[in-house]
């Protein structure tokens, strides 16, 4: 960082780019945020709010990818793939199967749980400073409708837990089990609860991040596209816009899907595709109080606003956001057996939902997220391909990625989240 001047330049506005700039700014160094639409505005906004360690997991896990393959020609299916006439989409998903053994498996959920340790700091550290957080932490209950299968799923998360954070001895069934929440209907017939597991409103945290930023002299650049880079000797010296260029002492990349153009503009590729997760909000009486997993159908429930977002599916189908419908009405009738009737037919939800969204989640092929120094740019960073784990990821890749940026040395937890390991 030292002899050369200009900012520090995060490019991206969602949460994680957010958290960035926070902790760069917190370290008492100049920073600004560039982003292509608004602050919140892509992966970060409509999304189930978790903040939580328990579903901190690589996506490629053992069996996944053969459930995929059951799903094509489904398009309800919870894991739906598309395949693509795309050479670069199929090494992709051939690197995915190859991560997706139980022993990479492992290997990617003990760097994340290391990554996790100071999360719920992080997020108490950022409310004593004033940032609105949003965050409560009413546990999360995992409902399932088969006894069978909720020791099952419970089982694996005891052994992959080791400590990490609390899980309960056995599971609740019978009639008892839907008492766990309100929202949850009588043909739930087990569950259990995971305490301290957290939710925020996605949205008003980027918000209130970006209002944190403003009032510490950040300043932030919104509606600019980034087209380039100004490099010497290598080292990024400036970023270009459509408008200008904005000199820069060091620069983090953190676009979510738009990391791999950017990248490319320095040289770097960066296998990325979009998971497409689905969601919308909907008023329900009882509401759930707790945020809620529907064990064999893949679905999530979470209080946000005042409301209930129900979320769902990981879509395979390319790098784009176009919502198809049909997987809204699938998230919602994935979330019927567990929350009730709550509508007769599929006709109904478009009088009955609000803000139905997707969002192109950014994953890399083994799950984990890259947050590093990139190759052969002493001052260019990235931090991106969190997938579904932006919001419970943010704090705690801000604050290492933070670290680096200042120090020049990379903290030891974000060793496994290294651009090296793309190179297998």
């Amino acid at each position: 960082m030292s002899g050369v001047a200009g900012p520090v330049v995060v490019v991206g506005g969602g949460v994680v780019g957010l958290c960035t700039a926070y902790y760069l700014a917190a370290a008492g160094v100049p920073v600004e945020v560039v982003e292509r639409r608004r602050l919140g505005s892509g992966a970060s906004r409509g999304n189930a709010g978790w903040v939580c360690l328990s579903h901190s997991t690589p996506v490629p896990a053992p069996g996944v990818v053969r459930y995929a393959l059951r799903s094509l020609g489904r398009p309800d299916s919870p894991l739906y793939l598309r395949p693509l006439p795309d050479p670069a989409f199929v090494r992709w998903l051939w690197r995915f199967w190859r991560s997706s053994t139980p022993a990479v498996f492992k290997r990617g959920y003990a760097a994340i749980a290391e990554l996790n340790r100071e999360t719920f700091g992080l997020f108490d550290g950022m409310r004593e400073a004033g940032v609105d957080t949003t965050l409560t932490r009413p546990g999360m209950v995992h409902a399932f409708l088969s006894p069978a299968e909720a020791r099952h799923h419970l089982a694996i998360q005891r052994e992959m837990a080791d400590g990490h954070y609390p899980v309960p001895d056995d599971i609740v069934t019978g009639a008892e089990a839907h008492l766990l929440d309100p929202a949850l209907s009588p043909a739930v017939r087990a569950a259990y609860l995971v305490a301290g597991e957290g939710v925020v409103d996605p949205e008003a945290f980027a918000r209130a991040l970006g209002e944190a930023l403003a009032a510490a002299g950040v300043k932030i650049h919104e509606n600019a596209e980034v087209t380039g880079f100004r490099t010497e000797g290598g080292r990024v010296t400036a970023l270009r816009t459509a408008d200008s260029e904005l000199p820069c002492a060091a620069v983090v990349v953190a676009a979510g899907m738009r990391s791999p153009d950017l990248l490319g503009f320095l040289g770097h590729h960066l296998p990325l595709q979009a998971g497409k997760g689905y969601s919308f909000s909907v008023d329900l009486d009882p509401a759930p109080r707790h945020t809620l997993y529907f064990g064999e159908r893949r679905a999530v429930a979470s209080p946000i606003g005042g409301t209930t977002r129900i979320g769902g599916t990981m879509e395979l189908s390319g790098n784009n956001n176009r919502l198809d419908w049909r997987r809204i009405v699938a998230v919602a009738l994935a979330s019927r057996p567990y929350l009730g009737r709550w509508f007769d037919d599929p006709d109904d939800l478009v009088g009955l939902i609000r803000d139905p969204w997707v969002g192109g989640r950014p994953f890399l092929p083994d799950g984990l997220p890259v947050i590093d120094r990139v190759p052969g740019h002493d001052n260019a960073f990235a931090a991106t391909g969190h997938g579904m784990l932006g919001v419970t990821l943010g704090p705690v890749t801000g604050h290492r990625l933070a670290e680096y940026v200042v120090t020049g040395r990379r903290p030891e937890a974000l060793a496994p989240f290294g651009f090296d390991r793309l190179r297998s």
